[in-house]
């Protein structure tokens, strides 16, 4: 059945590829976010480790969230590693170490990257693409990203 929520078709499409996208990148800083959850060593283990299963587990509603607002829109999601390694911004690094400052430098640097992408498509969602609902997603999705951000930098301040 045809979704007609008041976006044209085309215009949903370019909706879609960005989300889809941005899917690709939470699902890239998702992995390495439990890598970091599942890897870091020091003295500091413990608090580091409960900290990346706090921002793992915020990522995981992210990216429900991100699958379904693509859904409500009427188009599939990728699904596959493969694809979301196609799309991603961001790069998967293999690091020497594992302490928990490697870590956080790397994840902030994601984090940072998605916050750029989300706050440049914001108007393309509203002005070009002409779906304000996509768009208060995206603007809801960038402040968590921030405010995840902020709790990474504040452990290198």
């Amino acid at each position: 059945m045809k979704t007609q929520i008041g976006i044209k078709p085309e215009d949903s499409v370019q909706v879609a590829d960005s989300l889809n996208k941005l899917l690709a990148d939470e699902h890239v800083l998702y992995i390495k976010t439990r890598n970091a959850h599942w890897n870091v060593v020091g003295p500091d283990f413990f608090a580091q480790h409960t900290f990346f299963e706090g921002q793992y587990g915020q990522l995981e509603k992210i990216i429900d969230d991100v699958a379904e607002r693509i859904r409500a829109i009427g188009h599939y999601t990728e699904g596959t590693m493969e694809d979301f390694l196609k799309l991603t911004q961001l790069n998967e690094k293999s690091r020497e170490e594992n302490d928990s400052l490697s870590f956080i430098k790397d994840l902030l640097e994601d984090h940072e990257s998605v916050i750029i992408e989300l706050r440049e498509n914001i108007n393309r969602f509203a002005n070009d693409w002409h779906d304000v609902g996509s768009c208060d997603f995206i603007t809801g999705l960038m402040e968590i990203h921030e405010k995840m951000a902020w709790m990474l930098r504040s452990h290198l301040q």
